[in-house]
């Protein structure tokens, strides 16, 4: 059974997996560059602390390489429940081939156990190489950003994309079995798919756990970077140290809790003070934002959570697959 399923999806295999190596082959050769620039400019600064500048424009330089190679990424699942997962099964009934092996020894269960079983393995250990290459390869990037929480990078990285592309992958085969014609399967699990990526990582992933509340002091070096970009009295923009997911935050509050735009001495500063001495006029009133957020040291958590969910998705799926193929007419 598993012989001819092999010889069945043979070509669509070789066809992902020499994609496969031509993006591993170069996710091997920036890697080496990334690595290999990361410790050059290290060696260049006396401490990493001075070295802020350096940093900033080694993650510039390979930003847009890594990130466009994480969409790739993202896209991959999607690919795989759409051209591997939905016609498994439909295909073979539209042509009618599956009567062939019903009326054989091979029960139902276990033909499509086979199909589920071998191609689902090849899926996730595509996937999973990928992953690993394009985790390691960004891996001095994702250091300096400290955005590993960010939902593009946090679904491309480490153990995420194996939970979706087993579950997209049998979210195909479920709906080319159910519908029994390839492309509408193939559609449907587009759809599907597509719409629980987006739904997942905002309604879901911020719910995996409380968050915590934690006031950020708003110092007139910050102000003033603020000030400079244009987007002074808005912190929706601002990365906090350390790399926390930050979920919610406060409109910007002086010392008794008031929001500072609503304040006399905020409207002296902004009429009285030359731009220069802007920031420093309004970081003398201590103000600062209250946040809520996921600390950084939560990331495995929500990896785990996050593969762990889409894995018990993917069981119910191949159950309710299992449980169809018992029942469907010869």
């Amino acid at each position: 059974m598993i012989w001819m399923t092999w010889r069945q999806f043979r070509a669509q295999a070789l066809v992902g997996l020499g994609a496969l190596v031509l993006v591993a082959g170069w996710l091997l050769v920036l890697g080496l560059r990334i690595h290999g620039a990361y410790a050059d400019t290290l060696a260049h600064c006396a401490a990493r602390e001075a070295c802020t500048g350096p940093l900033g424009a080694f993650a510039d330089r390979y930003g847009l390489q890594v990130d466009l190679l994480g969409y790739l990424l993202l896209a991959v699942p999607g690919a795989v429940g759409v051209f591997w997962g939905a016609p498994l099964v439909a295909r073979e009934l539209e042509a009618g081939t599956h009567r062939l092996v019903w009326n054989q020894s091979v029960t139902r269960g276990r033909w499509l156990a086979a199909k589920l079983g071998l191609v689902g393995l090849l899926s996730v250990a595509a996937t999973g190489l990928y992953s690993l290459l394009l985790t390691w390869a960004a891996g001095p990037v994702t250091d300096i950003l400290d955005n590993r929480f960010e939902p593009a990078v946090f679904a491309s990285r480490n153990l995420a994309p194996l939970g979706y592309a087993a579950f997209a992958f049998v979210l195909g085969a479920t709906l080319g079995l159910f519908l029994r014609r390839a492309v509408p399967a193939m559609a449907a699990t587009l759809v599907v798919f597509a719409a629980l990526q987006i739904a997942v990582p905002a309604l879901v992933r911020p719910h995996y756990e409380a968050p915590t509340r934690t006031s950020v002091p708003l110092t007139a070096d910050l102000i003033g970077r603020l000030t400079k970009i244009g987007t002074y009295g808005d912190i929706g923009g601002l990365r906090v140290p350390g790399g926390p997911w930050v979920v919610e935050t406060s409109p910007i509050l002086d010392t008794a809790g008031q929001e500072v735009g609503r304040t006399a001495w905020f409207q002296d500063c902004m009429d009285h003070s030359p731009l220069a001495e802007l920031p420093a006029c309004l970081a003398a009133r201590d103000i600062h934002v209250e946040i809520a957020e996921h600390p950084a040291d939560r990331y495995w958590t929500f990896q785990s959570l996050e593969t762990a969910l889409y894995t018990a998705l993917t069981a119910t799926l191949a159950a309710t697959a299992l449980r169809r193929i018992r029942r469907h007419p010869a």
